[in-house]
């Protein structure tokens, strides 16, 4: 192992080989091999990586003992058989997004982790961006006040997907951001769509979460645009902010904007709105790859034993909002109640959160020091 943590790549179609770069770019691993079913992705991977063992067996990857942990980046339905056998194998998992096809996977996983005293971690990238970092500043500061509603697009042409619907393929990327700015979970979803080029794969859904305290959130979805959007847009009392990923530099602009409502008026004719119009502020951000953090960040809970800032809970509360989002298709965009499914609402587990093995730890600080020896 050269004294660092041995990592494999399983999956190399879209995804995988930014996990490859990543971690090969990191002194605390080494990409020990890479898996797919395509000869033609592997050839693609040894021309950018020579150094980098490739292979079609995933089982090769289990009986491998200098394989310490495991990223999957292939097709949702196949998350949970590969993250189980990697558990079971003794693995630290990488999945990436969505978790899971149904929340008793993302829970049975968790268990799994938990019993074997192994990282699982969603591959939630947005969480690790420089932007979104300091969007959650600017809101627990209380810069933009209480927050009214956010409204989110991620809309491009394609890439269409044959397994999963626009919504499960591009919301998790919205869902996780909004989920970690609000700080807390929604009490119900909706969701409408229609499927034009693929029969019942909906290429273009709208969600939209209910949040207590009367905040709301709507996220657009689309395969059939004819530009790609990435932009969230968050008002509150105060102010309101724009978060546009596809600009290269000023990705957020702070608005200085609101509404105001008279306290006390006798007559209609008194009532009177005040709208407030201030300086937009742009900030300065410090960029950095979102991905590079995050493959960071899982090699170092997996040396010290700490849980992931998007762990197995994080990744299952995802699924849970698409899960009640499939099911509100199903019924035309009705309301899915997420206190009323116990499937649903299921939200932690006893021995999860914040469970530290003594052992586990030990070893991984012992890991660390042999690395700094290195």
């Amino acid at each position: 192992m050269n004294g660092s943590i041995g990592i494999s790549v399983v999956g190399c179609g879209y995804w995988g080989p930014n996990l490859v770069r990543n971690f090969t770019s990191l002194p605390e691993c080494h990409v020990k091999k890479v898996c797919d079913l395509a000869p033609e992705r592997l050839a693609y991977i040894q021309r950018l990586y020579p150094g980098v063992e490739v292979t079609t067996s995933f089982q090769a990857i289990l009986d491998e003992d200098d394989i310490d942990a495991v990223a999957i980046a292939t097709p949702v339905s196949t998350h949970f058989s590969l993250a189980k056998q990697a558990l079971q194998a003794g693995k630290h998992v990488l999945i990436e997004k969505p978790m899971a096809s149904s929340v008793a996977e993302c829970q049975e996983l968790m268990e799994l982790a938990a019993t074997k005293d192994r990282i699982i971690m969603a591959g939630h990238t947005f969480i690790y961006s420089s932007p979104v970092r300091l969007i959650k500043k600017i809101v627990d500061a209380g810069d933009l006040g209480d927050i009214y509603y956010i409204s989110s697009q991620r809309l491009n042409l394609g890439l269409f997907q044959k397994d999963i619907n626009v919504t499960w393929d591009l919301a998790p990327h919205d869902i996780s951001i909004i989920l970690f700015l609000i700080g807390q979970d929604p009490v119900s979803v909706n969701c409408r769509g229609n499927a034009h080029i693929n029969a019942n794969v909906e290429d273009v859904t709208s969600l939209t979460m209910e949040f207590p305290n009367k905040t709301f959130s709507m996220i657009q979805s689309s395969w059939l645009d004819p530009n790609k959007v990435r932009r969230m847009t968050i008002v509150g009392s105060k102010k309101m902010l724009l978060y546009d990923d596809n600009e290269p530099l000023e990705k957020i602009k702070l608005y200085d904007k609101r509404v105001e409502t008279p306290p006390h008026y006798d007559t209609f004719a008194e009532f009177q709105y005040s709208y407030h119009y201030g300086d937009v502020h742009i900030p300065y951000i410090k960029q950095a790859e979102p991905l590079k953090i995050l493959a960071q960040h899982f090699l170092e809970c997996i040396l010290t034993g700490s849980k992931p800032e998007t762990s197995g809970l994080e990744g299952m509360q995802v699924v849970k909002i698409l899960v009640a989002a499939s099911e509100s298709l199903k019924r035309g965009g009705g309301k899915v109640d997420l206190s009323k499914s116990p499937l649903l609402s299921s939200k932690t587990m006893p021995g999860y959160q914040d469970t530290e093995n003594t052992a586990a730890v030990a070893e991984a600080r012992g890991r660390q020091e042999r690395l700094q020896e290195v």
